[in-house]
């Protein structure tokens, strides 16, 4: 059985719990999303994914890209779990089990990977938590390893489309932390940790993949 909640997710019931959940706008990203992480991803490694949400992302990419090992995480234990609902669904070899994650949290309960992947999260969080996820990725990443990060950006402070503005708008109205983020303000913060910005891709729905690579320690 299966109930829809206010975010639009659809959260199936098993046991008397929510598990498995459904994300429309998962379904309609993830091959778009794909196709950047098949051009920029390592050939074989570990692969990093902070905030996995449903976990519709982390089975399909996983499914697809047999070689990488993925490690799904997030912050809420409903989307932990519905991660693993999904991963015992498809009972893939090559995706780990999720674990808590924290991007302000130091240190990590993961010390290094070879890529790192982040889908519409900073918009939805503190400023504080895109600083976490970029210092972490720091911390984890080799030299050439692979950040990527998806989602709405606003370029040089203005919003892309007026739907963006609309969006930007309800997001403060429900945590002045929220909002859209300039995209030049990420990749300073990401160059002074040596991740440079290589790589800006656009994507459906006025949303941007941003790709950065590991250029020395920090």
């Amino acid at each position: 059985m299966y109930r829809q909640f206010q975010d639009g997710t659809l959260r199936h019931m098993e046991r008397g719990e929510y598990l498995k959940q459904l994300s429309a706008s998962s379904e309609r990203n993830k091959d778009p999303i794909l196709n950047v992480l098949r051009r920029v991803l390592p050939d074989k490694g570990l692969v990093l994914e902070v905030a996995s949400g449903t976990g519709q992302h982390a089975v399909h990419f996983a499914g697809a890209l047999p070689d990488l090992t993925w490690q799904p995480s997030d912050v809420d234990p409903g989307f932990r779990a519905s991660v693993e609902a999904w991963r015992a669904e498809t009972n893939l070899p090559n995706i780990m089990p999720p674990v808590h994650l924290d991007t302000t949290d130091h240190p990590w309960p993961i010390d290094q990977a070879d890529a790192v992947i982040n889908s519409n999260m900073i918009h939805i969080a503190p400023w504080e938590v895109c600083i976490g996820l970029l210092d972490g990725a720091a911390r984890l990443l080799p030299e050439g390893g692979i950040l990527f990060m998806y989602g709405p950006y606003r370029i040089g402070g203005e919003h892309t489309t007026d739907s963006n503005a609309a969006f930007d708008q309800s997001l403060r109205m429900r945590d002045p932390s929220w909002g859209i983020r300039d995209l030049g303000d990420v990749v300073s913060e990401a160059a002074s940790r040596g991740l440079e910005h290589v790589e800006t891709v656009q994507m459906p729905a006025n949303n941007l993949s941003v790709v950065y690579r590991k250029v020395g320690s920090t």
